[in-house]
């Protein structure tokens, strides 16, 4: 069964190369898989490229969607980069 969440990017420069870099490698420390959804758009969140492709800027809201064995630790972690704007001062 998957586990879903709602996230708000919140960083200045929204889900760019560095953010996606760090959700992905974030992402690749789990088993679960892990598709990222935005105004309908549906991308493995496994992706650097099919991340950017999202383009979401900052306030924009996105759907994680995990499934697999350590799928509610995957979106507490990648919530948590989301919520701390990806180490970035703003």
């Amino acid at each position: 069964m998957a586990e879903i969440r709602v996230a708000t990017i919140k960083n200045e420069l929204g889900l760019h190369a560095r953010a996606a870099a760090q959700f992905v490698q974030t992402a690749n420390q789990f088993c679960a898989e892990i598709t990222v959804l935005k105004d309908g758009e549906e991308v493995n969140g496994k992706s650097i490229l099919s991340l950017m492709m999202l383009a979401a800027p900052i306030g924009s809201e996105i759907v994680l969607k995990a499934e697999g064995e350590d799928a509610v630790a995957l979106l507490d972690k990648l919530i948590q980069l989301i919520n701390n704007k990806f180490g970035e001062p703003k």
